[in-house]
This record gives C-alpha cells, structure tokens and sequence, in this order.
C-alpha cells in the first residue's frame, strides 16, 4: 500500500490544472554520448519544444540520480523519477522476457534486432503495464564485444579472464566459456576497471566509447556477442493525468526518438570504431574459430536456459523469429 502514496502524487502534481508547472525527470545510467544518452536527449528536446513549455522533460545522464537500469522499473512504478531509460538486459530481475535481445548470437544484425524487438514488443508492453508503466521507445545498441586490458584473441585467453558482463545470462555464458565473470552496471563497473580488479568489459564500442574505457582496456575484440536494446518508459498514471494533446506530444515525440535511433545505428559502428582507433584501442576483428565456437558453445546452453524460464510467451517468440 506505501508504493501507491508517491504514484498517487505523482499523478495528481501532472493533473491538467498543474499542467504548466509539469516536469518529468527522466535518467539513464548511461553517459549523454552513448546512444541510449542521445535518446533521452532526444525524446526531451521534442518534448519541450513540441509542448511550449507546458511539459518539460529533464534528462540526466551517468546515473546522476542514483538510479541503475536494474532499478529503474521500480522507480519509475513508485513515482522517484516519471520516466527513465534502461538497458533491458539488466531488467531481466524484473522478469525474463526482457533478457531476450541480449541473449547471445542470436540477432547478429540490425535488421535481426528490429525484428526480434518488434516481436517481442507486445510482451514487452505488457509486463511494464503489470508495473503501471508506458513503454516510450527503444533503443538498440550496438554488437557487443570484449574490452580487455590484453588482447583477447584465442579460447585460452578467456581462461580466468576477470570480465564485467551485463546480465545474468552474459554471465554464466561467459563463466562456461571459462572467464571470471562478474555481472555490474557500467556505473558500478568503471571503478573496478580503473583499480584494476576487472581487466574486461562486455559492451559495445559505443558505450565502452562514451566512458573513456580506452584509457584502461586497450583491446576490444568483436565477437559480436548480441545487439542488445534499452527501453525507456513512462509513469502510466503520469501520462493519464495529462491533457490529450500533450499525450500526442508526447507519443508523437517519442515515436520519433524511436525512428531516430534505429537509423543512427546504422552509422554508429563505423564512428565508433574511428574514434576507438584514434584513441589508440587495438580493434581485433576475424577472430579465431576456437574462440568464436567456445563462445558459441557456451551461448547456446544459454538460450535453451532462457526458453525454460521465459515460459510459453517467451518460446513463442523465439519460435516465430526463427522463421526468417
């Protein structure tokens, strides 16, 4: 019954006579460079321009708030924050349908991404509905590989190998191919990079890139491990309480937050990877078949794993994108 008094709140202080005093604060764990950052700052720049001020949305950036992805579906459903970005894997505590697009090897493209989002998206609507929440837009990220401090570049190199993996599954994947894996948000992440304690990093190059891990993880190998997405939603008691119109700012804005950053992927590899090279960061690519094939290995026992727990729903829409 206490989580419903800050909802109630929440709801009341968005009320159409308040409505020009309405602001919606709106975190991401993530800093503004990295293409979840770029989204938040997007869907707020349309939102406070569209609106004329009548709703302002404040974005903050590298968990300033306290708040990590694992937490921020509590946060947004007990009104701390009225929206916020996360990454979906780290949701995956909340429940299993949102570990799908990190699960490993299994959309290897950008176009495989959209698709598996869209058919998982009605799921993904109604979970966060269970939790009061509106799903905004999505985010994809783009392929994940390892940050490391030496090279990674055969099977035997995972051996030990003391790496910071993003979700429970990136997890036991990583701990069967042989490495040390520890699952930490990034924000938790940086300081156990710098005193040296985690000498690897799972992530792309575009939020590895936006944290400067090219300071400390000179080697980035592409195993193309997932292209995972963030998801950002809205208090749905929040969004009720506003007028109409502002409802249609507001989906019109985020729908083309959406639009804007599915088509920035398309570019974000390559401008990544300039910038990690003029950083000094050694980029190994066509990696040997021992290591792809360990990796292989070890993710397909994870994604059987994840079809157990997702349950019905969940193989559903595995079933229906594995025909292509």
């Amino acid at each position: 019954m206490r989580c419903l008094v800050p909802i109630i709140a929440l709801a009341l202080s968005f009320s159409p006579a308040a409505f020009a005093q309405t602001v919606w604060d709106m975190p991401t764990e993530y800093p503004a460079s990295a293409i979840p950052g770029e989204g938040v700052a997007t869907f707020a720049k349309q939102v406070n321009e569209r609106s004329g001020g009548r709703l302002t949305i404040n974005p903050s950036f590298d968990a300033a708030k306290g708040i990590k992805s694992a937490g921020m579906v509590a946060a947004v459903q007990e009104g701390k924050v009225a929206a916020g970005d996360a990454f979906a894997g780290a949701l995956g505590s909340v429940h299993p349908l949102f570990g799908l697009s990190s699960l490993p090897f299994l959309a290897t493209s950008i176009e495989d991404a959209r698709r598996l989002t869209d058919l998982a998206r009605p799921a993904y609507a109604r979970v966060f509905a269970g939790y009061g929440q509106r799903i905004l837009y999505t985010t994809p990220w783009p392929a994940s590989g390892i940050w490391s401090k030496e090279p990674v570049t055969s099977a035997k190199d995972l051996a030990g190998l003391s790496i910071r993996t993003y979700d429970a599954t990136s997890t036991t994947v990583m701990g069967n191919a042989g490495a040390r894996a520890v699952n930490l948000s990034f924000a938790d992440a940086m300081p156990k990079v710098k005193d040296g304690s985690v000498t690897a990093v799972l992530s792309s190059g575009d939020g590895g890139a936006g944290r400067n891990l090219w300071q400390f993880l000179p080697h980035f190998s592409e195993v193309n491990y997932a292209l995972p997405i963030s998801l950002a939603t809205v208090n749905l008691a929040a969004y009720e309480a506003l007028p109409t119109d502002l409802r249609a700012i507001v989906d019109d804005a985020a729908a083309e937050t959406e639009r804007r950053q599915w088509s920035a992927i398309r570019t974000r590899l390559n401008e990544n990877y300039a910038r990690m090279r003029a950083n000094g960061v050694t980029i190994h690519a066509d990696l040997p078949a021992d290591l792809t094939q360990r990796l292989a290995t070890a993710g397909k026992a994870a994604v059987e794993d994840w079809r157990g727990k997702a349950g019905a729903e969940g193989a559903a829409i595995l079933d229906a994108f594995a025909k292509r």
